[in-house]
């Protein structure tokens, strides 16, 4: 009894591993290969799914134009999304088609794309920012002082390596930023102390993870497979990470990741109602106001530019806007009455 129990489940896992696998399974392996993100990767098999439940479980290879712009048009004209959410579904419509099913896009110049209306950045005076700054305490301020100190996004803060510190260059090299690409940015002087005691603690911690048999972490780019004993060095930790280990959800390895973006949104917004800020508050603020008051004093706008790694002035230009008092510098007459 027992021996055939044994072989019908053996037969059962074989049946299992030589059947295909699903299609959403197989979007995720290719977005794998292509190693986007793992957010990206999230964000483009939910797209893909909500997709063919929108259109009743039919199978996307059934599938055009027509059923694309259905739903495009459903999620702005029904579920009232952002310009950028809805494009951010259409690019992983069109991820699946070219990469999956290897279908031709004649129709894609049809699809439209959804444009951002300009907006200005919400920017905080430097009292505002003090204000802010002194609601926080440990980690959480330490991450905050650094984003509005050196104009770096959230995750280009959380997740820099301990390498990418230079204490003596008073440098911090950003890898892996928007659009892929490498930049440096100021390390300020204010800031040394603190991030090396801080490191210090995280140190210690990276030797206990290593007594107990772990204290690897995560490498891009198949690092790993390249320079074994690299996810163990101290060069590569995290200079945030998390305070609990946690199974890596693609290679099922437990190990220490960076803090969770959420956290540090978190306690920026417990600091904005504690110090009783009308602004809506968001880490991005931090960068928004970095940036303004680089130009306010005086800075030129191609080395804020550089700074911030965007890729054209006119993205930068967006800031000079506190370069003028009132409507475009001019007085109001009422204040000439």
């Amino acid at each position: 009894m027992l021996e055939g129990n044994r072989q019908t489940g053996g037969k059962r896992m074989e049946e299992a591993e030589s059947r295909p696998p699903k299609f959403l399974d197989q979007l995720r392996a290719s977005l794998r290969v292509r190693h986007y993100s793992l957010r990206t990767e999230d964000a483009y098999f939910d797209w893909a799914r909500r997709f063919i439940l929108f259109h009743g479980k039919r199978h996307p290879k059934d599938m055009g134009a027509p059923e694309v712009q259905a739903f495009l048009t459903h999620l702005a004209v029904d579920r009232h999304v952002s310009p950028s959410t809805q494009n951010q579904a259409k690019a992983a419509l069109l991820f699946l088609y070219r990469n999956l099913l290897h279908v031709e896009l004649p129709w894609l110049s049809e699809v439209v794309h959804a444009k951002s209306s300009p907006r200005l950045p919400v920017v905080l005076t430097p009292g505002e920012v003090r204000v802010l700054l002194d609601q926080m305490e440990g980690v959480m301020a330490l991450v905050a002082r650094l984003l509005y100190g050196t104009g770096m996004r959230l995750l280009e803060g959380l997740r820099l390596r301990v390498k990418d510190l230079d204490f003596e260059r008073r440098e911090i090299v950003v890898r892996d930023g928007k659009g892929g690409k490498d930049r440096v940015t100021m390390l300020p002087d204010r800031l040394v102390e603190p991030l090396r005691a801080h490191l210090d603690r995280v140190r210690a911690l990276h030797e206990k993870d290593l007594a107990e048999g772990f204290g690897e972490v995560y490498l891009p780019d198949a690092l790993e497979q390249k320079f074994k004993a690299a996810s163990r060095a101290w060069g590569w930790q995290w200079v945030f990470p998390s305070s609990l280990r946690s199974t890596d959800p693609r290679s099922g390895i437990v190990r220490r990741q960076h803090l969770h973006p959420e956290s540090v949104q978190k306690a920026m917004r417990h600091a904005a109602r504690a110090g009783e800020s009308i602004k809506p508050i968001s880490p991005h603020v931090l960068r928004h106001s970095f940036a303004t008051h680089l130009l306010a004093a005086g800075h030129d706008i191609r080395t804020v530019q550089e700074l911030l790694g965007h890729k054209e002035v006119e993205t930068t230009m967006i800031y000079t806007h506190v370069l003028n008092r009132g409507g475009k510098g001019v007085p109001s007459p009422l204040d000439q009455i």
